[in-house]
């Protein structure tokens, strides 16, 4: 996620579910008197489940006016990448939605993916809810 849309990052404490919400909808949580959408990304993107471990956070981001929180299996570093390091995400065709997808850069050893924050959101129903339900 590009760092200027992350307002901060919470560890895992849990949240109120949300009545017939899509499953990757985890529920709400209140931050500082703002009710907060609470968005599981490996269930959006369909990956294994996994328990939740003390390194479980939610990264709070500011999308389209929106407060949102993402929880994700752990954040280890945050990195910089210039533009030149980073390359389109392949054709997958339609077999893989990758509309999500900014790009792949590698780093050392390993394939990191960025994700646009602004389409995981558009993309995970989160953009019909009410404003006030997802405003800070």
């Amino acid at each position: 996620l590009d760092i200027l849309k992350v307002q901060e990052i919470r560890g895992w404490t849990g949240v109120t579910a949300i009545p017939n919400a899509p499953a990757h909808i985890r529920g709400v949580l209140n931050l500082r008197g703002a009710i907060v959408p609470v968005l599981d990304l490996r269930r959006r993107f369909r990956m294994e489940e996994i328990p939740f471990t003390p390194y479980t956070v939610v990264i709070v981001v500011q999308i389209h006016g929106r407060t949102v929180g993402m929880i994700v299996d752990a954040v280890s570093d945050v990195v910089n990448l210039s533009a030149d390091k980073i390359r389109p995400a392949p054709d997958f065709g339609t077999a893989i939605d990758a509309s999500f997808l900014r790009g792949l850069a590698p780093v050392d050893d390993k394939m990191m993916i960025l994700l646009n924050a602004e389409d995981v959101l558009r993309a995970s129903d989160l953009m019909s809810l009410p404003a006030e339900a997802a405003t800070a």
